[in-house]
């Protein structure tokens, strides 16, 4: 793909769940870019309730391992801790808590922006959340909600099954 010629539906099929990283590291530019696409991601009534937390040194990279034990996540060279901060979501008037909306919605911001640059990544949510906030001494109000790795790709996409268009959309 030329990066100027990539078109929304083309990156969207281009991005895809990576278990295998390569050993490089992140360009510092690549990953303040991913993150700014990041920053400007909507949220409800813009509050904005999220925490991203860029875990690149060993002893961290280590801990947070332990939160998800499996050899293909250690093969990542860096991950992203993305949080929810609920004393920030906006609530809506029948009680509904929007935060894990706009987490989710900004996640997929890092992992389209990510795709864009030429990195790899893959939505974590199966991992242990309590030892995650206690390891990295998050507050009682800081959710962590997915787990990024994010890297180079090592290995090749699957074919994406998709519904038809029919089955989803009426």
């Amino acid at each position: 793909y030329n990066i100027e010629d990539m078109k929304l539906l083309d990156l969207v099929k281009q991005r895809y769940s990576c278990r295998s990283y390569q050993e490089n590291s992140v360009e510092q530019e690549k990953l303040d870019y991913v993150m700014e696409c990041v920053r400007f991601a909507p949220s409800a009534v813009n509050k904005q309730p999220w925490m991203f937390r860029v875990v690149k040194n060993e002893t961290d990279k280590t801990k947070l391992q332990e939160c998800y034990n499996r050899e293909w996540f250690a093969t990542a060279p860096m991950y992203i801790i993305c949080s929810i901060l609920h004393d920030e979501e906006w609530v809506r008037s029948d009680g509904k808590h929007h935060g894990d909306i706009d987490i989710a919605i900004a996640v997929e911001h890092l992992c389209l922006a990510a795709t864009e640059q030429g990195l790899a990544t893959c939505w974590v949510c199966n991992f242990d959340a309590e030892k995650c906030k206690k390891l990295f001494g998050l507050s009682e109000n800081e959710d962590p909600a997915v787990l990024i790795p994010i890297g180079y790709a090592a290995d090749e996409p699957k074919e994406k099954k998709r519904k038809e268009i029919d089955e989803i959309c009426k």
